[in-house]
């Protein structure tokens, strides 16, 4: 009796201990399965020449000289390189003025701070089309300075195409600013008060203490928020698909619209997957540094 009760107890305690790992090991595997899985197979069908189908025949990078070869893709690029760098400074900018408001512990905090953070809560499908209707000529802001008398008043970013980009710009700004706001916004909220009391006794500034001691402090929490942004801004499709479908022609089409364009409508699928590649191997160049220079900033 006594052995089959130390049999069963041993029994107990493997099972309690593997559970865990039970029931987490099929959400894993379907993770595995779907997530890197199709990145391997995304990655292969780039070296095809899959077109409407795939085709498993290796073709070497036909695909990847076709794609650069390819003045749509280019055009692409320079919008990713405008966008990411307009929204991620801008975001970055107005989210630590706002970050630093808020650190004043001002009376009206929480209402700023649900004002910027609301956007945050809508998809980029609601944004682009709010936006649209805001920017659009003949129901947003143009018309409603000409109604207010301003009748020469022009305002058509959204159908020009060497303005449209930084429509894209102002509305993926307001969404996410107030996200950048909040994480530097906790990043200031974890700063020791001692170091403050120093600074002030020491006769510095509010702006010296900010800039020179503060926020040198809060290297991690920058870095973060930009890993962020920059993601949000490679795989942007979303946001540009509401806002202008790509338009007006392809003067904004980004990567990510680019690749959904070629695989669905141009049934191009070996190009669209050597698009998807180049935009995996740019996450992964952002990416890696990042986390080796936080490895060895923790080795140290």
């Amino acid at each position: 009796m006594a052995g089959e009760a130390s049999t069963s107890g041993g029994i107990g305690q493997r099972l309690e201990r593997w559970l865990p790992q039970i029931v987490v090991s099929p959400l894993f595997a379907l993770s595995l399965f779907f997530v890197y899985g199709f990145i391997l197979w995304t990655v292969y069908i780039s070296f095809t020449r899959s077109g409407v189908l795939p085709n498993y025949t290796f073709e070497g990078i036909v695909q990847y000289e076709r794609l650069w070869s390819t003045p749509r893709w280019h055009v692409a690029l320079s919008n990713l390189v405008v966008f990411s760098v307009l929204f991620i400074g801008l975001c970055l900018v107005i989210g630590m003025l706002l970050a630093i408001l808020l650190d004043q512990r001002i009376r009206i905090e929480g209402v700023i701070r649900t004002i910027y953070l609301y956007p945050m809560a809508l998809s980029f499908i609601v944004t682009g089309t709010v936006w649209k209707w805001i920017l659009n000529p003949g129901l947003g802001i143009e018309r409603l300075m000409r109604q207010a008398g301003f009748e020469n008043f022009t305002f058509d970013w959204l159908v020009n195409p060497n303005f449209a980009i930084y429509t894209i710009v102002i509305a993926g700004v307001w969404q996410s600013s107030g996200y950048a706001m909040a994480l530097f916004l906790a990043g200031l909220r974890s700063v020791d008060d001692e170091v403050l009391k120093a600074a002030a006794i020491d006769g510095a500034g509010a702006f010296r203490t900010y800039f020179s001691i503060v926020l040198p402090m809060m290297r991690p929490v920058f870095m973060s928020t930009v890993i962020i942004l920059a993601h949000l801004a490679i795989k942007s499709f979303d946001l540009v698909v509401a806002l202008t479908g790509g338009g007006p022609g392809y003067a904004t089409d980004m990567p990510a619209t680019f690749m959904y364009s070629f695989a669905f409508q141009r049934s191009e699928l070996g190009v669209a997957a050597a698009s998807a590649v180049m935009m995996l191997v740019t996450i992964i160049a952002i990416i890696v540094p990042y986390l080796y220079s936080e490895l060895r900033r923790d080795q140290r």
